[in-house]
């Protein structure tokens, strides 16, 4: 979907730009024949050109590999041929006929050396062993095609499959020859194996006759392939002779037995030959799957190179292996890279000359309207002495750009009329508007100065009014609770706890009455300020409120750090802080750990929300308590708002907060439902009365800021 969108963003910014400038237009009808053209033909020629690489590629890997396949074929035949020669031979008649073993051996020893083979065994026409091998005659050989043709009197050679007891048999030392360890090879077919024992024999089976033309007995012989380099080095060097490849490119050749080779000419790093490494699956499937020939590019251990593969069958037509002819890629690839790049130069070469040429005589005609457009858009910008000024073209558009300069100086003679009209008028306007903005701004402050005044003044008189009505009762109930004490003297036993009871309650209307009017008229309660300790303050309140924690099972912790003094009045923060706490104790129920902190605050550090930087003391109060519900959290500093229910009057926070506040300091507070709540005291080091206070806030978050921002 972003694709879709950026796509179109750029068509639509590409149509806007042709649509608004002529350079463009021009340049594109100058200069699509060569933009559009050219790709094209590239494209074209790049098409071309790797689908005939391609295609000529897989004819010459084909002719290789039918020249491989060719001389492989010869291999096997001439290979055929000679065997039949010593089966003819004089001297083997000769030392059949003779009736000794010894010469018979010597014979088969001395044809062995001149062939060049691995075993040579005379079997008898039933194709058992008579002499070769080096456990002694006997064994039956007649299970091979080559030696079951021969014993019929038809000489047979082809490839045969051994397995490592067959070599065993033969000789130790073949079975060695033989194995080879699989190497881990990519693409390859998923195996078990780790090693490969059998043996891929090139081998024939000759009758030996008499004169009768009678079988009198066979002659069986071979040669190992497994590592046989000769003849794979001679096949790469017949198929891929000098000059034949490209500098750089070199030709390989391999014989599988299965999908491993057992003998290549293909190298790993280091020079030693990829015996034991595997083909791919995809060569695997088609060629010995399926019998078909595999042409193309095709990764061989570790390189690309142009490859053909041909089935392997052995005498009975079972496909056993394959023949491999192959050449490296990458040089003609480089090649052909470079014959590509060559092409692409010229035709690079060649447009840009035409685009050159083509731009020269499009500027002509777009440069006048160019110059033209910079004026306007200079003039949009405020240079009204911009012109096109002299051109040298004598056509139309020379013509027009004269036209337009003498336009734009009458604009500018009536522009500089109406401008000074303008800025008679502008100044009149500005005057009468800045009248009126100075008369609202002071008529605004006057309002919101009366309004607070009238709700402090409602406050003040309805507290102080309740308070007043609410003392004069009391002081008579006091005084005759006093006089009734005085009156009954001793007989007050049975009553005693009743009359107790009154004058609790009657001393706690009074708290509360003073609490209303601490609240009410909070100068007539104010102390004088002080330099205060503040860790000797908050020392005091948990003296002052130990029964409180013993009570609660609070456990105390305190981080005392301050060592600024306060200009505060001790007793009146003694109030704020034992509030606090006996507040903090009260959220713990079940106990918990109350922390106490002070530190120093200097003008860098993170202060409440709108508070200018000052340095003073913070003293925290924090809780491990229920904490304070959002919706509570920012009411609980209103006067007569409580959570408490039965047991508290709402004033306890809002006279800390009016205290603090008149030496301008702040209280704020955090808190998380079910973890616990945070109160903080910010103290200032010289006290800046309410008046000149900065007035705080309050969240839930602790907002805070600092003088970076």
């Amino acid at each position: 979907m972003e694709s879709v969108t950026a796509s179109g963003s750029l068509w639509s910014r590409a149509r806007e730009a042709l649509s608004g400038s002529v350079r463009h237009k021009l340049l594109t009808l100058v200069l699509a024949p060569l933009l559009l053209g050219v790709p094209v033909l590239l494209s074209i020629v790049w098409v071309w050109g790797t689908q005939g690489y391609d295609r000529l590629m897989v004819n010459k890997v084909s002719a290789d590999l039918g020249a491989g396949r060719e001389f492989f074929d010869r291999v096997q035949s001439e290979f055929g041929v000679r065997m039949d020669g010593v089966g003819r031979s004089h001297r083997l008649i000769a030392a059949l006929d003779s009736g000794d073993p010894d010469a018979v051996l010597r014979a088969l020893d001395d044809a062995s050396r001149e062939l060049g083979l691995d075993y040579l065994l005379l079997l008898d026409a039933q194709g058992r062993v008579l002499a070769g091998l080096p456990n002694g005659p006997g064994a039956d050989r007649s299970g091979l095609a080559v030696v079951r043709a021969a014993m019929d009197g038809d000489p047979r050679h082809g490839l045969e499959v051994f397995s490592s007891d067959d070599l065993e048999s033969l000789s130790p030392e073949l079975r060695r020859r033989a194995h080879f360890d699989l190497v881990p090879t990519p693409l390859a077919r998923p195996t078990e194996r780790v090693s490969e024992g059998r043996g891929l024999m090139l081998v024939a089976g000759v009758p030996v006759t008499g004169a009768d033309g009678s079988v009198r007995a066979v002659l069986e012989g071979g040669t190992l392939l497994n590592g046989n380099l000769g003849i794979v080095d001679r096949l790469n060097a017949l198929v891929y002779q000098e000059a034949s490849l490209p500098t750089g490119s070199q030709g390989a050749a391999t014989l599988f037995l299965d999908d491993v080779r057992v003998a290549t000419s293909v190298t790993l790093y280091g020079g030693r030959r990829a015996m034991g490494t595997r083909v791919s699956t995809a060569v695997y499937d088609q060629v010995m799957g399926e019998g078909r020939p595999w042409m193309g590019r095709a990764q061989v251990v570790d390189r690309s190179y142009i490859s053909g593969y041909s089935p392997l069958e052995d005498v009975s037509g079972r496909r056993i292996g394959m023949l491999y002819v192959g050449f490296l890629e990458a040089p003609l690839r480089a090649a052909l890279f470079h014959a590509l790049a060559g092409i692409f130069l010229a035709f690079l070469v060649v447009s840009v000359l035409g685009a050159v040429a083509s731009v020269r005589w499009a500027r002509t005609i777009f440069l006048p309207l160019e110059r033209m457009d910079r004026v306007i858009a200079q003039m949009e910008d405020g240079d009204e002495t911009a012109r096109v000024g002299a051109v040298t073209s004598r056509d139309e558009l020379g013509a027009l750009a004269r036209a337009f300069d003498h336009l734009l100086d009458s604009l500018a003679a009536r522009r500089e009329e109406l401008k000074r009209w303008g800025g008679d008028l502008d100044r009149k306007v500005a005057e009468r508007t800045a009248e009126l903005e100075a008369a609202n701004d002071i008529l605004r402050q006057a309002q919101q100065q009366l309004v607070m005044s009238e709700k402090l003044s409602a406050i003040g008189e309805l507290t102080a009014g309740v308070a007043h009505e609410i003392n004069n009762p009391v002081a008579v109930m006091q005084g005759n609770l006093d006089l009734v004490k005085e009156i009954l003297g001793g007989e007050l036993m049975p009553v005693e706890t009743e009359i107790r009871l009154i004058d609790e309650q009657i001393s706690r209307i009074q708290v509360i009455v003073n609490k209303l009017l601490q609240f009410a008229r909070p100068g007539d309660f104010a102390g004088y300020a002080e330099d205060t300790d503040v860790n000797t303050a908050v020392s005091d309140c948990l003296v002052l409120t130990r029964h409180n924690m013993r009570r609660g099972a609070v456990k105390v912790e305190t981080a005392l750090a301050a060592t600024l003094n306060v200009e505060v009045n001790r007793v009146e923060l003694q109030q704020v802080l034992i509030n606090l706490i006996v507040n903090a104790v009260q959220a713990m129920p079940d106990g918990g750990t109350l922390t106490l902190e002070s530190r120093d605050l200097r003008p860098e550090d993170a202060l409440p929300l709108g508070a200018e930087p000052f340095e003073g003391v913070m003293i925290a109060v924090r809780d491990t308590g229920t904490g304070i519900q959002p919706a509570d959290l920012g009411r609980i500093f209103d006067p007569f708002f409580t959570t408490k229910k039965q047991k508290g009057t709402g004033l306890g926070l809002s006279i800390s907060y009016a205290i603090v506040k008149r030496y301008g300091g702040a209280v704020t507070v955090e808190s998380q439902v079910g973890e616990g709540t945070t109160f903080t005291v910010w103290l200032r080091r010289h006290a800046v009365f309410a008046e000149q206070a900065v007035a705080p806030v309050f969240s839930s978050h602790f907002p805070l800021r600092r003088e970076d921002g």
